[in-house]
């Protein structure tokens, strides 16, 4: 798999969903602004957003803040990528963290590029790495650590940070969970010399703790509902009530699209 070099260089469009800012991009487009990025060891992070991480920016001005000033921010969910397609850009893929994280594996595999992995549980950690491995063989993973749930110390945080650059890797795969992930990516831009991507359970679906829902249910923009059959009890209010702001702001918005589309 290859990438045109000169796509990243393309001029950023964002166009908003419900007040959230996301680049209009493509997979290649998206794909090849990372691997630039990543070739120059540049200090960057990458926001893959949802209908829970809009819904979150809407209600907190410190993540509001963390995914305007992302160098990039992709459509994660179907509902997401619908309402940029509803609002004019009519070629708009999601662009899903799991999938991203697939993808773009395979590319540094091809080309000598070595990727850090950073969040989750050790045995994950473990299992995760040994199935990119596999996946990929001539993938070079430079290093991966389990953080503690809990804040880390400011020497455990400069720790953390001086081995991920003297890995040498281009970018940062970061599972955190929302915003956790954000957060960190946004506090250790200007300090990690790499890409940074949060990719929220992308570690689990592909190590093989979590199974992810059958293609057709992600094609469908059902996933979220196989996400929540699976864990009722931890996600049903991160569903069902995010769900309900986010469908309640997206149609404010068309309705309001629809008046200026009138004018």
């Amino acid at each position: 798999m290859t990438l045109n070099n000169k796509i990243a260089t393309d001029v950023r469009e964002r166009a908003f969903v419900v007040g959230i800012p996301f680049d209009v991009v493509d997979w290649t487009q998206s794909l090849g602004r990372v691997q630039e990025w990543a070739t120059r060891r540049e200090s960057h992070y990458v926001c893959i957003c949802n209908v829970h991480s809009v819904v979150t920016a809407s209600q907190d001005d410190d993540f509001f803040r963390v995914i305007s000033e992302a160098d990039m921010a992709t459509p994660d969910g179907a509902p997401v990528a619908w309402m940029l397609r509803k609002i004019g850009y009519s070629k708009q893929q999601r662009i899903n963290g799991p999938d991203f994280m697939w993808r773009y594996c395979e590319l540094a595999a091809s080309r000598d590029e070595s990727i850090y992995l950073y969040g989750g549980m050790q045995g994950t950690l473990d299992l995760l790495q040994m199935r990119l491995r596999a996946a990929f063989p001539g993938l070079v993973i430079a290093g991966a650590y389990s953080p503690p749930y809990r804040d880390l110390s400011v020497d455990e945080d400069y720790s953390a940070v001086e081995a991920i650059n003297a890995s040498g890797a281009g970018t940062v795969w970061v599972s955190l969970g929302c915003p956790k992930q954000e957060l960190w990516m946004a506090a250790h831009r200007g300090r990690i010399n790499a890409v940074m991507i949060g990719v929220g359970a992308a570690f689990d679906y592909h190590a093989g703790t979590i199974r992810r829902a059958p293609q057709w249910m992600q094609n469908a923009g059902l996933e979220w509902f196989y996400r929540l059959a699976s864990e009722p009890g931890r996600l049903w209010k991160r569903y069902l009530v995010t769900n309900t702001l986010f469908i309640f702001g997206a149609t404010k918005q068309l309705i309001r699209h629809k008046i200026k589309k009138q004018a």
